[in-house]
Parts: structure tokens; C-alpha cells; sequence
């Protein structure tokens, strides 16, 4: 699935392409002299007024003062993922003239190009230069070219790269004109804490600013955006202006918007800080059965694992304890429904988990849809239950091809879902308690890789819960990602985390109560959840899972998290002390671990 990098050296089948794409011009590796009267059109090509003129991909570039070729600033650019961080700005030409185009560059795989020439594209790179190096190219403009893009990227998975000193040598262009009003600003979902915007297209624009009661909030270069970090059920007013080399155009008419009065209510009833378990009610595994009377007082919300298809496809759930054959000791039906009604008098909440490992649901159809709908009614309805725990895993969820924007999801399993959980809490009104258990490759991931993503072949289930958490964050009462099971996964400061201690909690965490642009397309930023919506999900013992973390290590991520006490190497990006609590598989190995993980978990928050 990851687009890797180069390699270390061009041999075979990549040098002959690299010396054909030379010979043919595609490459130019040392330009003609410009003519004198000419003069260099490119604005802030030392990058001496920040990135002023400059666009960076995935917000990748920033001005340093160390290293620079000249002057005081340089830019660094850091590639990321399946970003190769590339700077470009826009300048008006001539037609028909010729241009030099030379920038200074320092690093591995560093590229210099033009694009938009009118009449063939060119660049020229470098593979590895520890100091300052030139690179030029030389270009001629089409019959009715009047702009041209310059740019300089990196490689992906490579490290920064630094670029001083670009300048495009030839004849100016005629001066440009402010871009056109844009039109059509409307607003899209709201949440309770983020508006989507779009507009349409503005004539000569290269970018956009974005307003919020006359105060720049955003500037983007594509057409739409989610202004995020506002407050529950409030009304703002938003305007849109058009920006390029010549300045800022008049801003749009205003739009006004209002957020939803917030996710989940109170929180659906929860403590303050609350401790998620599952239950092995329809299966027995090397833990032993655990009946509900037993479940211990400390588990604030216990989910019956799990609800499960009659067939993939078929949307039809069903929901059975496990045979005495396979669970000796598990009670009668009508025990199981008098414990449950215990438990809830006590104020805990039960919910039927859907999923899990073999459960492979796929609501492909709307007929599935409707089954999915009035089978966990008939679940929740029979057993007495507080909601739904939704844990999709392996194939369940995936992105069809040029399926991009999470905000506006148009594959049917994502769509199906979504409108059938809101079904369920239209039924069930606001006590209904919503959870989800997402990997962390449906979700984190979702920083790096989108579906398939824009080259196509990645895998398409990466990041795919993110447009069900997003339509649904104003229905969920809390979201406990499982970080177990999982790969490294890279966090906001662009390093890759494992999981097994703190640090893979804190950055796994930080990510979901700061936000993150998805795939590095800062038009399309997942907005944050408040903490009261987050838990963390761990296993209980070693034999639960993959990446169990010491009572300590939980400890250090709590700290860090709710008091930025014991963070270690990784910066969060704030303090949450009103982060909901823990999530684990499950209630019966901590049993059979002899309760250490609900006891570190009581001692911690004074239960």
C-alpha cells in the first residue's frame, strides 16, 4: 500500500529512462545564459518574506534561517507520506519568449521544474547534495501562454529538503489583474464544533482566504474547506476572497452557519471518567465465560461481544449466548436479562457490539440497510440494552475508487451505515448510547492514506471509518480506537509510532483531540472530538492482544494527555483533562489477569 521512495542509486531500467527523458529535453541539466535585458519574474524566490507568494502541498514548507544560500531565510520543505512536498507559485509571462528558470537546493532528491509552459513541461533534479547545489532549466512559452507554475519538491519518505535563491530570468508578463469576486459560498454539515464550506470557482485566482465574522480563519487553494475550533450551537457568518500574485479580490457575500448543540448529549449518562469493557457473552475463548452478574462494579460500560451477520451481505444481525456445550457455567436467558437490569439500575450501560474479527458486516444495499436497522432494534429491544457499539473490522468498510472526500462519502457500505445508525438514535431518541471500536488503520491512517488514494492501489480501507465518525460525531457518545493490533502509524509530528507504551496512546490520541488534515489535503481536515467523546482502547493482559501496555506506561499516556505531565519526546498539541477514560478487550482477560488493568484504572481516577 505505501508509496516508497526512490532508491538510493539510479541503475538499469531508471537511469536509461533518466538519460532519454535528458536527451529528449524533458531534463535540461545546464541552461543558456538569459538575455540581458531580461529580468527575474519569480516573487520571494529567497524566501526572504516567509513563504509569501509560495504554496506548499500538505502544509509541508516553512522558512528557516539555517541553512540559507544567501540572505536570511531559506525554505524547507519535509515530504510525508504520499505528499513530496512540493512549493509552487504561479507567474505571469509572455508568450512565445524564452525563460531560465535556477533555484539553490540542498538535500536527497530534490526537484526543480515549470509546468503550465504552453509548450513542454520541464525539470531537473538532483539525488543527493549535502550543500548548496544549482539546478537550472530553460523553458519557452506557448503562442498564448500567460502564466507558468515554478515549483520544487522532494521524494516521498525522504527527508527535508532545502531550497534559496529560485529565480525565473526572461521578459515580464503583463501586469496581473485582481481575480474575480467568488460565488456560491454555501455551507454543508455542521457539527458541533466545524462548518464545510465550498464556493465556486474564481477567474485568475490561485488561492483563497477564508473569513469568519471579518477575521482570516483559512487560506486554501482549492474551492472548499471546514472551518473547525468553533463553539456548540452557535450562528457564524462567513465570506470567501480570491487571491493571487496581484492581491485579494473583494470578499463574497456572507453565508451564515450554525453549529449543533454537541456529540452524544451529556455523554449518554457516563461518569466523568469511564472504564469500557467487552463481555464474551455469545463465545468462550482461553479467558473463561464471565456471567453478567460477575462482571465486576468497576466497568462503567460492559459491550456484549458480539452481534454478528447471518451472511456478510445480508445485514440481518443475531445475537445468542454461548452454548452450554462451549460455556458451562453460562446462565439462562431470562438470568442474563435480570443481571443486565441490575447492571443499569447500578447506572452502568450495556450495548450489543457489532462485529468484531469474524463479524464482517457489509451494508451494500438498502434492503441490507433496513435489515441491519430492524434486527439491532430487535436485539436491543428483547435484551433491554442502552445502545450500539460499532466494531467494523477487517473488510467491512472500504472506499470505492474516487471516493476523496470524507465530508461527502458516496460508497454504499459508508453511506448505508451511517444512515442506518441514524435510524436507530432517531428511535431510540437521546439516551441512546452510541460507541465505536475502530483499528487504527481505518482511522490515524487516515493522515497519511485515503481509500485508494490518488494514484490508485493503495489499500481502500485506509482511513475508512473516518467518514462515519465525522457524519455521526454529533449522535456519538464515544469513539475508543483499538490501539492494539496495529502497525506503526504516523502522528501529527510526522514520526512513526508502535504501539506497546505511552507514546503510541499519546500520539494515537492527540491525533483525534486535535484533528488532522486527511491524506495531507489541508481542504479536507478531519476536526477534532471533544474529550468527553475519547477513550483509549487497550488490551487487558498479554493474552488479549498485541501491544499490551504496562499499568505504568497507561499510566505516563493518562498524565501526558489530562495534566502534559510524563509526555516524553512527543509534543501535544493540548491538555485534556476531560478525556472520557479507557477502553479494553476485554472484561474477561482482565478477570482472568486478576484485574490489573480496572484496578490501575480505579486507583487512577479514584474509584
Amino acid at each position: 500500500m505505501e508509496r516508497t521512495g526512490p532508491p538510493a542509486r539510479l541503475t538499469g531500467a531508471v537511469a536509461a529512462f533518466a538519460a532519454a527523458l535528458l536527451a529528449a529535453g524533458g531534463l535540461t541539466a545546464l541552461a543558456p545564459s538569459a538575455a540581458a535585458a531580461d529580468a527575474d519574474q519569480a516573487r520571494n524566490g529567497g524566501f526572504e518574506s516567509g513563504l509569501d507568494g509560495w504554496s506548499c502541498t500538505g502544509g509541508s514548507g516553512a522558512t528557516v534561517g539555517t541553512p540559507a544560500h544567501s540572505g536570511t531565510s531559506a525554505l524547507k520543505a519535509t515530504p510525508a507520506g504520499s505528499d513530496n512536498a512540493k512549493c509552487s507559485q504561479k507567474v505571469t509571462v509572455q508568450p512565445d519568449s524564452t525563460y531560465t528558470l535556477s533555484a539553490w537546493v540542498q538535500g536527497s532528491y530534490v526537484y526543480l521544474g515549470a509546468e503550465g509552459t504552453g509548450t513542454t513541461d520541464v525539470s531537473t533534479w538532483t539525488q543527493s547534495s549535502t550543500d548548496w547545489k544549482q539546478l537550472t532549466t530553460t523553458f519557452r512559452t506557448g503562442p498564448s501562454t500567460t502564466s507558468v507554475s515554478v515549483y520544487t519538491h522532494g521524494w516521498f519518505g525522504t527527508p527535508a529538503y532545502y531550497a534559496d535563491d529560485l529565480t525565473l530570468i526572461g521578459p515580464g508578463g503583463a501586469p496581473a489583474e485582481l481575480p474575480a469576486t467568488p460565488t456560491g459560498l454555501k455551507a454543508g454539515t455542521a457539527t458541533s464544533s466545524s462548518v464545510d464550506l465550498s464556493w465556486a470557482g474564481s477567474a485568475g485566482a490561485t488561492g483563497y482566504n477564508v473569513y469568519r465574522g471579518g477575521t482570516k480563519v483559512a487560506s486554501v487553494t482549492g474551492t472548499s474547506t471546514t472551518v473547525t475550533g468553533l463553539a456548540a450551537s452557535t450562528a457564524y457568518s462567513f465570506q470567501v476572497a480570491a487571491t493571487n500574485s496581484a492581491g485579494e479580490s473583494a470578499k463574497s457575500a456572507a453565508v451564515t452557519a450554525a453549529t449543533t448543540a454537541g456529540g452524544g448529549g451529556t455523554g449518554g449518562g457516563l461518569p466523568a471518567h469511564a472504564l469500557v469493557g467487552y463481555l464474551h457473552s455469545s463465545f468462550a475463548n482461553g479467558s473463561g465465560y464471565t456471567r453478567m452478574a460477575d462482571v465486576p462494579d468497576s466497568w462503567d460500560v460492559i459491550d456484549l461481544a458480539f452481534g454478528e451477520p447471518t451472511s456478510v451481505t445480508s445485514g440481518d444481525i443475531r445475537f445468542s449466548l454461548c452454548p452450554v456445550t462451549e460455556c458451562p457455567n453460562v446462565e439462562s436467558v431470562a438470568e442474563f436479562k435480570a443481571a443486565i437490569k441490575a447492571k443499569q439500575a447500578a447506572g452502568k450501560k450495556v450495548l450489543i457490539s457489532i462485529g468484531g474479527q469474524n463479524g464482517q458486516v457489509q451494508l451494500t444495499t438498502a434492503a441490507a440497510r433496513d435489515t441491519f436497522v430492524s434486527s439491532v432494534s430487535k436485539i436491543i429491544d428483547e435484551y433491554g440494552l442502552d445502545g450500539l457499539d460499532i466494531d467494523f473490522e477487517g473488510h467491512s468498510l472500504s472506499l470505492n475508487t474516487g471516493d476523496t472526500d470524507f465530508r461527502n462519502p458516496t460508497t454504499p457500505v459508508v453511506v448505508n451505515l451511517i444512515s442506518a445508525v441514524k435510524t436507530l438514535k432517531a428511535k431510540y431518541g437521546e439516551k441512546f448510547v452510541l460507541t465505536m471500536a475502530p483499528e487504527t488503520f481505518f482511522v490515524q491512517l487516515g493522515y497519511q492514506y485515503y481509500g485508494s488514494g490518488p494514484w490508485g492501489g493503495q489499500d481502500p480501507r485506509a482511513g475508512a471509518y473516518l467518514p462515519v465518525i465525522h457524519a455521526l460525531r454529533d449522535d456519538l457518545t464515544l469513539l475508543h480506537v483499538q490501539d492494539y493490533n496495529s502497525g506503526s502509524i504516523m502522528g501529527l509530528d510526522n514520526q512513526y509510532h508502535s504501539m506497546g507504551g505511552a507514546d503510541f496512546h499519546i500520539a494515537m490520541t492527540d491525533m483525534l483531540l486535535t484533528g488532522f488534515p486527511v491524506a495531507g489535503d489541508q481542504t479536507k481536515v478531519f476536526p477534532p472530538l471533544r474529550p468527553d467523546q475519547v477513550a483509549i482502547g487497550l488490551p487487558a493482559s498479554t493474552q488479549a492482544g498485541n501491544g499490551h501496555t504496562s499499568p505504568a506506561e497507561v499510566t505516563k499516556a493518562l498524565n501526558c494527555l489530562t495534566k502534559k505531565t510524563d509526555c516524553g519526546s512527543y509534543a501535544t498539541h493540548g491538555t485534556w483533562p476531560a478525556l472520557r477514560g479507557l477502553m479494553t478487550w476485554s472484561i474477561n482477560w482482565d478477570r482472568f489477569n486478576n484485574g490489573e488493568f480496572s484496578k490501575n484504572f480505579d486507583a487512577y481516577f479514584g474509584s
